[in-house]
């Protein structure tokens, strides 16, 4: 297994399959380069090598009994088995700890688990650990974990993005073949950006969110990440699909993912003017028109539209999001979750607990978010924020109208130095501008490497289309994959 790094996830399956190595020696092979790679990246907040090996064990016994069945058949073996992945940490798994990047939840061992990574569970996956991220999933670079931050592969002084931090950062630097992630307003496309790996926020409600804890209900969306929009079309196909434990999946079947077309002959791309601002880093620009023109080569019709409430997202955003994450971690309170500070009286324990449990952001969004609840400015402010919304929403259908996907950056520039946000709150809000609308509106995003800076960091960009036309958005960055080689490149890890 020394070419572990030059594997993606289909060599690794067909490898199993023929018998090139087993399930067994590909998990030892991952858990050695975690251990040799994770202390300076720190992807990981749980490691979890025994059940690993559980797993693999038991993915090579079906192999073998496979085997001695019909060695030349594909059927009767599930789609990922023996596959290493790693679980973003807001995602339940029984009996692993599900810290959620806090303190707070620092002890939590979840009685179940999600529905997202049981469909991976049972597709044959090994889960070699629970992934970084920042606490509650609130944060654009993993430095909000309670943890420490995670680190950019492609240069250990920089974030990763956030909040599915670990798991690009793992994907990128190849400790694993893919991971899960969860995207509230740009929380897996802006770290596959940054890291330079693909990444998938599907339309709210197809993959469920059962198990996920929640930050903002309507928003949330859980995804995945690989090398390419192959791998991920594979891992996206296995989660998605109606959950009855979650009211808010949606009861739509899921369209074949046919990958196999190499133009993008008739494919309608508009391109935002919104989306190329004033302050964007000129080589972000610059690789995305040029990937834009790429697609154009390969047979898509590119034409300029027009979403013009976008300026009004961020601060929409930043109402909604911290008002649902003020109802949604009201339960911490020292009594039904997580840990409990003692204290005389219940008040100063429920002051105790949530003082030292949350993190300076988590305090910061869910203050922001109960005032916005508050009587007397409800209407005017969270009120307010979702009839903007619905203005948002409506721009996207819009421009539905008149193309099948859209293209843009995925961030306003690329990976920056662990630190230069830390004290500066609305420079970080400002990191989602190009990928919080998507979960305004509620419709899927892609993102992917184009080219990297002069730093030799990646530069990504973002596909949005339609609600539940993931499939476009795959295909596209498919057929653009098929021509550049971008998602190969990888960082110089060792």
């Amino acid at each position: 297994m020394a070419d572990l790094p030059s594997f993606n996830l289909f060599d690794l399956l067909a490898g199993l399959r023929r018998g090139d190595f087993s399930a067994r020696e590909l998990t030892l092979a991952t858990l050695e380069r975690i251990e040799r790679l994770e202390p300076a990246l720190h992807t990981l907040i749980t490691f979890t090598p025994e059940l690993a090996l559980q797993q693999a064990e038991a993915a090579d016994r079906r192999y073998a009994a496979w085997r001695q069945d019909d060695p030349s058949a594909g059927w009767g073996l599930p789609a990922l088995l023996g596959i290493p992945v790693m679980i973003k940490d807001v995602l339940c798994l029984k009996d692993v700890p599900c810290t959620c990047g806090s303190r707070i939840l620092e002890n939590f061992v979840p009685p179940y688990t999600a529905t997202a990574v049981q469909r991976l569970l049972d597709a044959g996956v090994v889960v070699v650990g629970k992934s970084n991220t920042d606490e509650f999933a609130m944060g654009s670079s993993t430095e909000n974990s309670a943890f420490g931050p995670s680190r950019n592969p492609w240069d250990l002084n920089r974030v990763p993005g956030g909040s599915s931090g670990g798991s690009a950062s793992a994907v990128a630097a190849r400790l694993v073949p893919a991971a899960t992630g969860s995207d509230t307003g740009g929380s897996i496309r802006q770290p596959a950006a940054f890291c330079g790996v693909t990444g998938l926020k599907p339309t709210y409600g197809r993959v469920s969110r059962y198990g996920l804890v929640a930050y903002g209900s309507s928003l949330d969306s859980v995804g995945a990440f690989a090398r390419s929009a192959a791998e991920v079309a594979e891992l996206f196909r296995i989660m998605a699909g109606h959950d009855p434990l979650d009211s808010t999946s949606a009861n739509l079947p899921v369209p074949e993912l046919h990958l196999g077309q190499r133009n993008l002959q008739g494919l309608r791309i508009g391109v935002p003017e919104e989306y190329f601002i004033e302050g964007i880093q000129p080589e972000v620009e610059q690789a995305v028109r040029v990937a834009i023109d790429q697609m154009q080569a390969l047979g898509a019709r590119v034409q300029t539209v027009s979403l013009p409430h976008t300026s009004y997202a961020l601060p929409v955003y930043y109402l909604i999001a911290p008002a649902e994450a003020s109802a949604n971690l009201a339960r911490y309170d020292g009594v039904r979750f997580g840990r409990r500070e003692p204290a005389e009286r219940m008040i100063e324990m429920f002051f105790k607990t949530r003082g030292k449990g949350f993190g300076a952001e988590v305090k910061r969004r869910i203050m922001l978010g109960t005032y916005a609840l508050s009587a007397g400015y409800y209407d005017a402010y969270y009120g307010q924020a979702q009839k903007v919304r619905t203005l948002i929403k409506q721009d996207f259908e819009r421009a539905f109208q008149q193309v099948d996907v859209i293209a843009c950056p995925v961030t306003p520039t690329t990976a920056f130095p662990i630190g230069e946000h830390t004290d500066d709150p609305l420079a970080m809000y400002l990191e989602d501008v190009f990928t919080l609308p998507a979960n305004l509106a509620g419709v899927p995003g892609l993102a992917f490497p184009v080219g990297f800076d002069s730093r030799g960091l990646p530069v990504g960009m973002q596909l949005m289309g339609p609600h539940f036309r993931e499939d476009i958005l795959l295909q596209a960055a498919y057929a653009y994959q098929q021509a550049t080689d971008w998602h190969l490149r990888t960082p110089a890890t060792r």
